[in-house]
């Protein structure tokens, strides 16, 4: 069963159909929205300030979402795909977003909707990645236009599936 944890007063709320891995840890300053799954040794720790996260969003296998005290927020709208290993630490990312497997996201970074960060890319504090925007490599730098149709229909079709898949592991409360 996942760990769920309260520190500080604040006790995480976890939405409605939301899949929470056996060994997944959510601590503290967390609100999850509604069928998102949150994958096996993953971490989002909210003892230090806030992690938001909309609706349909999957947060999967060893990713850490983490802030600065008293400094960064975790913002995370709906339909957003955070590859396996991902490190976010106090970003916002817009509606849509993809972040791939092994990317590193640093605080007061501000990823767009539909936006790219390509995988294993390490995007530095205070970036700001536009709507629909690629950004590749270590440090992330730009790399081209993303056709937002595109864009929404993958993140849409991802969300589905990480839905569909968390599924397979019985009925969510």
């Amino acid at each position: 069963m996942a760990i769920i944890q309260e520190v500080r007063g604040f006790m995480p709320q976890i939405g409605e159909g939301t899949f929470l891995a056996a060994n997944a840890v959510v601590v503290g300053d967390v609100v999850v929205g509604r069928d998102c799954s949150v994958w096996f040794s993953t971490v989002l720790r909210g003892d230090v300030n806030s992690i938001r996260i909309g609706d349909r969003v999957n947060i999967q296998d060893g990713s850490v979402l983490h802030t600065l005290y008293q400094k960064s927020t975790i913002e995370i709208g709906n339909d957003v795909s955070i590859g396996h290993n991902v490190v976010v630490h106090g970003a916002h990312i817009r509606d849509y977003a993809l972040l791939g497997m092994g990317s590193i996201v640093m605080d007061d970074v501000e990823v767009g909707e539909g936006a790219i960060v390509a995988a294993g890319a390490v995007v530095l504090s205070k970036t700001k990645i536009g709507p629909h925007e690629l950004w590749a490599g270590c440090p992330a730098k730009f790399v081209k236009m993303v056709e937002p149709e595109k864009a929404k229909e993958m993140n849409e079709k991802i969300a589905r599936n990480y839905l569909m898949y968390s599924r397979w592991y019985g009925p969510q409360e």
